[in-house]
């Protein structure tokens, strides 16, 4: 007898097969807010609503707009809900037949409009209707009378992409809508949306959820699914999901899958760094560390290494700014060590570089971090590119900042040069080779030789004040020239030294300016300070006080006073001195302003 390879029967009664087992539900659907409770990190909105549900101020549409993943929709479904929450009347239990956001538990209404298909919540993406016709017809459709709920809803998603006419096709509406209805609208981009749009609107900023409230709500889920997580894990993914509830469920149910299929049941912070290409934050403080050291060929070989086990270039230098903004943070709020977002290698040694690290140091490394990001996503070779911006902050690490360099060198004897065997090296500013100058102590201190420049003319001297404003201007530069005349208050000037006061106003990058090019100029280095003294008046103010003193002694003279007698009205508007005449002395002519330019004298 032939064996039977017919499948085994089944066991269960006929009419009665297996169901198929349940699709899965991601976390970020799984877990969405039902009701205002729910709702994590929108204290603000959540005030505000009840208060206006409870005094019955239901505002006839809303606009909600923020960063994706905040609750936007989630939040204008629950409206939705407590615009048309309902309960029977149970047992001693009253009906409840009235908009009201306190709903412990599902209404009539509430599965229905939570699955998007409730026929009087009509949910629109303006992405894919953008035009008047799709508009139209919400306009024909609202005034009718909702068919099973109390308030027709018009969820409109991504309302910035409607198209202009279509936006105008709604403001009457809107403005003016029946009873029965409500408009709620939501956005990702604010500033896109009319403003006729939003007068018409209760505007709700949804804001990004702090990194302590994402840590703990993934916290509690993974609890719920059974989980275990280690805390530096989750606080890396609420770092990545940047304030998004979506993202970090997204990111959390990506790392679960990532645990089991490596045969573990545990969401490790190094699987996340391997899923997300991110770099071990022990290591990435490490190349932190070789980097403000100065430690160049330490650092270069920490990148080498982080890009052979997985990381990206682009990844490790925005990882970089990120730490270079804590420790700024821990320097400036210490507080911010609370947060548990941060590892405890971030707390720990980031609390140390604060302290070691002064914050012109840190600026300048986020700053060169900052512009580095967009040359290296600029570049066809990401990993060259991180390492010549590595060499670039390293190299800049070690440098101090201006004040500080001011502060050495001031405490050398007067006239000492820098020694040349110092262990951090002595910048020489933009521009300047004369000597480094301390502004409001009026301290100069020069330092080392500089080559001397092509452009000097051998032989030149300046002796005076004046021959340095005339040599500007013989070298056309006049935007010097009148920098000197205005805003130079001379204390003190001898050949090779120039000190002085700033008047009012004047830029604070003068007397580098200034020193730069007597450099050019003499081919000698000339020592240049700012002074805390008063000085005497600007040429300028010098001109202006002597044509004020010539105007009035002409004021006084007979001749003068008798015109003005015989001209009333006339103004002398300016004393110049004529043309000297042969055999003659020069004379002081005043010209008069009078009513009428035949009466000038």
């Amino acid at each position: 007898m032939a064996e039977d390879h017919c499948a085994e029967p089944s066991l269960l009664p006929q009419g009665h097969e297996a169901a198929p087992p349940a699709p899965y539900r991601v976390l970020a659907r799984k877990y969405r807010p039902a009701n205002f409770d729910d709702l994590i990190g929108q204290e603000a909105m959540v005030t505000t609503l009840s208060n206006a549900f409870d005094l019955g101020r239901i505002h006839q549409a809303y606009i909600l707009t923020g960063v994706r993943g905040v609750g936007k929709t989630t939040t204008a479904r629950i409206l939705a809900r407590a615009f048309n929450y309902e309960l029977p009347a149970r047992g001693d239990q009253p009906a409840v037949n009235a908009p009201t956001i306190h709903m412990p538990e599902l209404g009539v209404h509430c599965q229905a409009i939570i699955d998007s298909r409730h026929v009087d919540v009509i949910e629109m993406d303006a992405a894919s209707h953008t035009g008047i016709d799709d508009v139209r017809e919400i306009i024909d459709n609202a005034r009718y009378r909702p068919v099973l709920a109390r308030t027709k809803v018009y969820i409109i998603d991504e309302v910035h992409m409607l198209s202009k006419a279509a936006f105008n096709g709604l403001l009457k509406t809107l403005e003016e809508p029946p009873d029965h209805v409500k408009f709620i609208f939501a956005t990702t981009e604010i500033e896109k949306v009319p403003v006729t749009v939003r007068s018409r609107c209760q505007r709700f900023d949804l804001r990004r959820i702090e990194a302590d409230r994402l840590v703990a709500h993934l916290a509690g889920i993974c609890a719920k699914e059974e989980i275990a997580a280690e805390p530096e894990a989750l606080a890396m993914i609420a770092r990545a999901a940047e304030g998004s509830v979506r993202d970090a469920l997204s990111l959390l149910d990506q790392a679960i899958a990532h645990a089991k299929g490596s045969l573990r049941a545990e969401v490790k912070a190094e699987d996340l760094r391997q899923m997300l290409g991110l770099a071990d934050r022990g290591r990435l403080i490490d190349l932190f560390a070789d980097v403000m050291r100065g430690d160049i060929a330490a650092a270069l070989a920490a990148m080498k290494a982080l890009y052979d086990s997985g990381a990206d270039p682009q990844r490790l230098l925005g990882e970089l700014a990120e730490f270079t903004h804590i420790v700024t943070r821990l320097k400036l709020v210490p507080e911010t060590a609370k947060d548990p977002a941060l590892s405890e290698a971030e707390r720990v040694r980031g609390a140390e570089f604060a302290q070691s690290l002064s914050l012109p140091v840190l600026t300048r490394a986020w700053q060169l971090l900052l512009k580095g990001l967009q040359e290296i996503k600029d570049s066809p070779r990401p990993l060259a590119a991180a390492d010549m911006i590595l060499v670039r902050l390293a190299h800049a690490a070690d440098l101090p900042t201006p004040d500080e360099a001011l502060r050495r060198l001031g405490n050398l004897p007067q006239g000492t040069t820098a020694p040349a065997s110092a262990p951090t090296r002595e910048p020489t500013p933009v521009g300047s080779s004369a000597s480094l100058v301390s502004r409001g102590t009026g301290q100069a201190v020069r330092a080392a030789p500089a080559p001397r420049p092509e452009s000097a003319e051998p032989g030149l001297r300046l002796t005076r004040f004046e021959d340095v404003v005339a040599q500007a201007g013989a070298a056309r530069d006049i935007q010097l020239k009148m920098a000197l005349e205005r805003d130079v208050r001379l204390v003190r000037f001898e050949e090779g030294a120039i000190e002085f006061a700033l008047a009012p106003g004047a830029s604070p990058q003068l007397a580098q300016t200034l020193m730069r090019r007597l450099q050019e100029w003499t081919a000698r280095r000339w020592m240049v300070a700012i002074s805390r003294e008063t000085g005497a008046p600007s040429l300028k103010e010098q001109a202006e006080a002597a044509a004020a003193a010539s105007l009035h002694g002409v004021r006084a003279d007979p001749l003068v006073r008798a015109v003005m007698d015989i001209f009333p009205g006339a103004e002398i508007v300016a004393v110049r001195e004529a043309e000297p005449a042969e055999n003659a002395a020069a004379e002081d002519i005043a010209y008069i302003d009078s009513a009428t330019p035949e009466d000038d004298l």
